[in-house]
């Protein structure tokens, strides 16, 4: 018989080759069908020790910091529960932008995702409701994330998710005992109510004795308070039962008062004395804008956490943003060629970003008593 020749080894896989590439040391390629199986099981036990080895390092790694919490700015760091609309600027859309620049780290949570604010002829999207709202808390507990110097509150369209809202407070307040709570108590506006009735006694008896600063309009510090405002010292009369209550600072944003619109602010800084108030006459623009209640409460958190101390500057600033913001908004309608004064306007955010961070103070504040 003829010797047996023996068969050409094949090419190494690329399997192989990865295995041949990724060894330390290889012992000597195998010479025979029992040699291979203990070549290749060593290689795959050294393998396993190196996999084990770099799983071990990676479970030692230190988790990084949150710098927000281990190196905190001058300003804060915000939890937003507002709405939000995939086009515009309403809610969480209107105030988070103006709270980043004005040098805030904010974390949203959007209470209603809908495609576009509701004044459109339909919209479409998603309510969060109170259980799914304390989830995403519970979340940011487990990861140690839930150290707030500010919350923010806007558009809350249901007890339940409110009474939750009060349980993030509670929260919140047991991690940062300092926490300060912006509450923007919306439920309606010129005389229409927006959410349902039930809502209005939860803020008066559970939301505003918590609150650090409240910004309501007139319809809204009117069922609040259950006074009537139809002059200035109505709306400090107003503002005095609201600081018995709880809040340190009371802000009526807009109040249409003998023909003029004005808004009242008032600080009680202590209880040993008077609460200082003042009044901001606002220019009237003849036009209705979307998203300026929501935009307007960012504007003076930002401001009164750079003024704790007078709210009054922190007013005109706000409201100079605002104003020129407004103007802008009208006058780029306008070139588009569109009448302003005829539909509700999307305002014109991003465009106004200088104005937001660094504003011209055009609207001064008049104190009262002075």
């Amino acid at each position: 018989m003829p010797a047996a020749v023996a068969a050409p080894r094949p090419p190494p896989t690329s399997a192989s080759r990865a295995l041949l590439a990724g060894a330390s040391s290889c012992p000597a390629a195998p010479r025979s069908p029992r040699e291979a199986f203990g070549w290749w099981s060593l290689l795959l036990r050294r393998r396993g020790r190196r996999r084990k080895v770099a799983a071990a390092a990676g479970a030692k790694m230190a988790r990084p910091p949150i710098l927000s919490v281990a190196l905190p700015s001058d300003t804060g760091r915000v939890l937003s529960i507002q709405s939000h609309t995939v086009q515009g600027y309403v809610g969480n859309k209107s105030a988070v932008f103006p709270l980043q620049l004005l040098g805030f780290d904010v974390d949203p949570i959007n209470s209603v995702q809908f495609s576009n604010h509701t004044g459109y002829p339909t919209f479409r999207g998603q309510v969060l409701n109170g259980q799914q709202l304390w989830d995403l808390v519970e979340g940011l507990e487990e990861n140690e994330l839930l150290h707030y110097t500010h919350l923010l509150t806007g558009y809350i369209g249901s007890v339940s998710f409110l009474d939750t809202v009060l349980k993030v407070v509670d929260k919140l307040r047991s991690v940062n005992p300092d926490l300060l709570y912006v509450c923007d108590p919306v439920l309606g506006d010129e005389g229409k109510l927006y959410v349902p009735q039930e809502l209005i006694s939860v803020y008066q008896q559970k939301v505003v004795p918590v609150a650090s600063m409240l910004t309501p309009n007139q319809f809204e510090v009117e069922l609040l308070t259950g006074l009537r405002i139809t002059s200035e010292q109505d709306g400090l009369t107003a503002c005095n039962t609201l600081h018995i209550a709880g809040p340190r600072k009371v802000v009526i944003t807009s109040a249409l008062i003998e023909g003029n619109l004005l808004l009242i602010g008032s600080h009680k800084k202590s209880e040993e004395h008077p609460p200082e108030q003042f009044k901001i006459e606002i220019p009237k623009i003849p036009a209705y804008f979307t998203g300026t209640g929501d935009l307007t409460t960012a504007l003076l958190l930002g401001w009164s956490n750079k003024y704790p101390d007078n709210l009054e500057t922190a007013a005109e600033l706000a409201v100079s943003s605002l104003q020129a913001l407004l103007r802008r908004t009208v006058e780029d309608y306008k070139r588009a060629g569109f009448d302003p004064s005829t539909s509700s306007l999307e305002i014109r955010l991003i465009q106004s970003q200088d104005d937001i961070r660094n504003p011209t103070v055009t609207c001064k504040a008049v104190k009262y008593g002075s």
